[in-house]
């Protein structure tokens, strides 16, 4: 063993850490030495979205050791920066395994700290802890979740005054303060009752009202209430206000999936609780094909990104992509604004860089200005802080299955997205259509967009230096054609630069540096390379378009643009 791996062993043998953790590490020591390296080779490292890992005795690992010392870090820094001030935070935390507990932890360093702390009563939506530090009037918040990772993981997000996630200068400051805590002697675990108080059901009620302001056909929503709609939560804390808030929306036939309903950390009937997979809504669909439902809806395990089902054509169900969803609810958003005499020029959405320009499109339609930041929802959140006091948000999202209407929250927010994708159906049925068919009509507008995402990952000591290797390949030496299309323009967000191949000119990308890179073809497709920062990864998204003339052609059409993804793939030898 290293030398660290050693000393990390002995340090939690010898210091204060409890008789049950010294347990597990000294049968470790007999029993399995590959498992015991891995849990203290390394520190579990606070990144700039907070921590994420696998549960148990170890610095490498989620334990309450790990989870007071970031606390203890994250206390630290508030107390600095709001100096002879009543600090308070919100806590929240979802159905995995320990996330009560962890939770727990962190309110009492928070506690013992002097911070006041407001802690759910039981497990609540991300999205929820999102909107209790505005409406609280915290300066900061912390949610107990590692969304749709393996059920062995858990995390811990640190959220802003904003009620957007940790965002420049605040996330590396954070880190800073969490790094200087060298030993759990520095942690304060000593529980201060008087800072705790227990929220839970009068907030749920706050919150629910200022969605159901959100609905912008509550009159549509009553006339078509009984539209079959199947919900799973997949086990998680979805359960607790989706089916209250499509309620209070007005839906009254809402079927939940009952395998799926109870709070379970183990996610018994998924390989992974990830509404971006097929496989996680399987039983959804086929309780909505028994009961001839029109609609699927399924959330992760913290209930802030949301995958659905819809019929096609055939009445078969089909999974529409994240760029799908996300052009469904932008298109309905801003064609109801526009139809209310609500848009003024003063309203903008926004996307992250990864994200269909579909989008885009649809907003320069409605004279709604569309705004790029990098993946992350906390840098929508970051936008929205910035732009707010100028123009009025709308609605905004990522490809990755993350959605958020209206700025009540500050993250995405899949209980307002449900209610929301439930009343553009509801819309759809008033016009004789479907939601597919309502697809259909955005295709047939602003041109047919088909999205893919290759990640592929570099195993081993060499894995990052292929893949950063990889990246200046490509930065150096871009190629002058992909599938026989031309280059026109290249993003740059490493260097910051946005360059014009057409005319030459150079503009400056004002986001933060990012080791990202974008090719823009002459027939508007888009490639996107960009490394994982937390795993050997480099992710490659697709973006390929072109016009669909006739609405029976839209399989035909769909699978041209495969094809066309294909093409694209193999001409960058990936």
């Amino acid at each position: 063993m290293e030398s660290k791996t050693q000393k990390n062993i002995e340090t939690w043998l010898n210091g204060n850490y409890d008789a049950e953790s010294k347990a597990v590490i000294r049968k470790l020591m007999t029993t399995d030495l590959t498992a015991l390296e891995d849990a203290f080779y390394c520190d579990l490292e606070f990144g700039t979205g907070g921590l994420r890992g696998i549960m148990g005795v170890g610095t490498n690992r989620m334990n309450k050791y790990t989870v007071g010392m970031a606390t203890q870090g994250l206390a630290n820094y508030l107390k600095e920066q709001f100096p002879n001030q009543t600090i308070k935070v919100a806590i929240a935390y979802d159905s995995r395994n320990n996330s009560r507990y962890f939770s727990e932890v962190a309110a009492e360093v928070m506690s013992a700290n002097g911070v006041f702390t407001y802690l759910f009563d039981a497990l609540r939506p991300t999205p929820e802890l999102s909107f209790a530090i505005r409406h609280l009037g915290c300066q900061s918040g912390i949610v107990i979740t590692a969304s749709h990772n393996p059920k062995e993981y858990n995390g811990y997000k640190a959220y802003w005054t904003d009620g957007g996630q940790l965002v420049p200068p605040h996330d590396k400051n954070v880190i800073e303060h969490v790094r200087k805590i060298k030993s759990i002697d520095d942690v304060n675990f000593t529980r201060n009752e008087q800072f705790i108080q227990i929220i839970g059901k009068e907030i749920d009620e706050i919150y629910i009202g200022k969605l159901k302001t959100l609905s912008l056909h509550p009159e549509l929503i009553e006339k078509h209430r009984h539209i079959p709609i199947v919900y799973t939560p997949l086990h998680g804390t979805g359960r607790e206000l989706v089916p209250a808030a499509l309620k209070a929306f007005g839906f009254e036939n809402v079927q939940i999936v009952a395998e799926q309903s109870v709070a379970d950390g183990n996610f018994p009937t998924v390989a992974s609780p990830n509404p971006e997979e097929t496989e996680a809504l399987t039983l959804a669909i086929k309780q909505a094909e028994q009961t001839d439902a029109e609609l699927v809806i399924a959330t992760d395990p913290d209930a802030d990104r949301v995958g659905i089902a819809i019929k096609n054509n055939r009445g078969e169900f089909i999974l529409p992509n994240g760029n799908m969803t996300a052009s469904l609810i932008v298109y309905y958003m801003l064609k109801q604004w526009k139809q209310a005499g609500k848009l003024n020029g003063k309203q903008f959405i926004v996307k992250t860089v990864v994200t269909t320009e579909l989008l885009k499109d649809i907003a320069n339609q409605y004279d709604v200005e569309c705004f790029d930041v990098l993946t992350g929802f906390k840098y929508i959140a970051e936008k929205i802080r910035e732009v707010e006091h100028e123009k009025q948000y709308i609605c905004g999202g990522e490809e990755s299955y993350g959605y958020m209407i209206g700025s009540f929250s500050r993250d995405k927010d899949a209980v307002i997205a449900a209610c929301i994708i439930a009343e553009i159906a509801a819309w759809a049925k008033e016009q004789g259509k479907s939601l597919f068919d309502i697809l259909t009509d955005i295709y047939l507008e602003f041109g047919f967009y088909r999205e893919s995402l290759l990640s592929i990952t570099k195993k081993g000591i060499n894995g990052a230096l292929e893949i950063k290797q990889m990246m200046q390949n490509f930065r150096t030496n871009p190629p002058q054609t992909i599938d026989g299309q031309k280059i026109i323009r290249i993003k740059d967000y490493k260097t910051q630069q946005d360059t014009d191949l057409i005319s030459g000119q150079t503009e400056a990308i004002h986001l933060p540096v990012s080791d990202v890179l974008q090719f823009f073809l002459e027939d508007g497709s888009k490639v996107t390379m960009r490394p994982s920062g937390t795993e050997p990864k480099i992710k490659f998204y697709f973006s390929v378009k072109t016009a669909l003339n006739d609405r029976n052609a839209v399989e035909e059409t769909g699978n041209y643009l495969e094809e066309k993804i294909k093409r694209i793939t193999s001409a960058l030898k990936l």
